[in-house]
């Protein structure tokens, strides 16, 4: 696949195109900050009246037709792209929302901005985040971000933190009752929780010196004061569509196109996330790591649509290396993460057609799927890095 778009479109100009379209196509990325923007643009197109078709993949590919416009997000192909490199998809996203004259949701554009690995108010979203500060939407306070009001069930599953009770519900609920925390917390109690998790996520054992800044990703969460929000925290949302974009993308545009998503939609969308980071947090429990020059490689056993956020993981939380593999061996799978642009999805296409396989990415993610062993395959990605 041929990159042909490298820069974020104006909003005013990306918005002109989709304007005067008869039929649009949004083609996302497999991640938060993609399907964020996918659901800004799409909930912007259905306002005025353009007819539009939603589809994440984990490498888009324009559909070139002479009857619609076709804007891929999260990637750098097509003559209207939003790559979401320069700063978050979702942040472009809303500002075209904006010049098509809709009032788009400020959460969603923010969960995207925290899925990117970004901070609301930052790179570009400081007008999402006036907005919903605006609006009490939002507020800013001490504690963890999780989607989930039951402090266990979120601790546990959440893939924004590497903890020692990661994957372990009653571990969690363990580590909790010995803080005694009552049922309605305030902010005291908040601060006490994100002590807990800060501390226990720096001193895990194998941490590496990243994960204290890592952690940070989670604690002091933009909570979501407005009664009919899915989700307990715009962090806890992000990790959610990260989720839902790899495990079930058509649950994640449901999620992402409607502002009060229904109780089934939103239970189902909790089962994914949950199911989801349990098993990540399991595979790492059991991995194999090895270290090598200038990347840590992690062999597990799980499901292909994981691998992705077990890479981010190591990555982000045991990986003294800027880069992290993350590799399935039986299933023939590879993802890698790093923690700068250094041309990952384009070394992992040119590893897969080297190896007769499948490749895709962006600057700073990408995979490989390869018939039979990895062995090769992998050898060859660590020596394109």
């Amino acid at each position: 696949m041929t990159e042909t778009a490298t820069a974020t479109p104006a909003p005013d100009a990306l918005a002109s195109v989709v304007a005067d379209a008869s039929f649009v196509r949004l083609v996302a990325t497999d991640d938060g900050d993609a399907l964020a923007a996918a659901g800004l643009l799409a909930r912007a197109l259905r306002t005025v009246g353009t007819p539009f078709q939603v589809r994440v993949a984990r490498d888009p590919v324009p559909d070139d037709e002479a009857d619609a416009v076709t804007v891929t997000l999260g990637a750098s192909t097509g003559e209207h792209a939003v790559p979401g490199t320069e700063r978050p998809a979702s942040t472009t996203a809303f500002a075209v929302a904006r010049e098509l004259g809709d009032d788009p949701d400020p959460v969603l554009a923010l969960a995207g901005v925290v899925a990117a690995g970004s901070v609301p108010g930052t790179d570009g979203s400081g007008d999402a985040l006036a907005a919903a500060e605006r609006t009490e939407r939002v507020r800013r306070r001490p504690g963890v971000a999780i989607p989930t009001a039951d402090l266990a069930d979120g601790l546990s599953a959440s893939t924004l933190i590497r903890a020692p009770y990661s994957g372990d519900p009653e571990a969690a609920r363990a580590a909790l009752a010995a803080l005694d925390l009552p049922m309605e917390l305030d902010d005291d109690d908040h601060r006490r929780l994100a002590s807990l998790v800060a501390v226990d996520v720096a001193a895990a054992e194998s941490a590496s010196e990243r994960a204290a800044a890592s952690v940070e990703r989670a604690l002091r969460p933009y909570a979501t004061d407005d009664t009919a929000a899915a989700f307990e925290t715009v962090g806890g949302y992000a990790d959610v569509l990260d989720a839902l974009a790899r495990e079930q993308p058509g649950t994640g545009v449901a999620l992402a196109l409607t502002d009060e998503p229904s109780e089934p939609v939103r239970t189902a969308a909790l089962d994914v996330w949950r199911t989801h980071g349990l098993a990540v947090h399991r595979a790492l429990d059991v991995a194999t790591t090895g270290r090598y020059d200038g990347c840590v490689v992690a062999r597990v056993d799980a499901p292909e649509s994981t691998l992705p956020t077990i890479a981010r993981l190591v990555r982000d939380f045991r990986s003294p290396e800027p880069v992290a593999i993350a590799v399935d061996e039986a299933a023939g799978a590879i993802a890698a993460a790093a923690t700068e642009s250094v041309g990952l999805g384009a070394a992992c296409r040119d590893v897969a057609v080297e190896f007769d396989g499948d490749g895709w990415g962006s600057a700073a993610r990408g995979g490989v799927s390869v018939d039979g062993g990895t062995t090769d395959a992998l050898a060859a990605l660590r020596g394109a890095l």
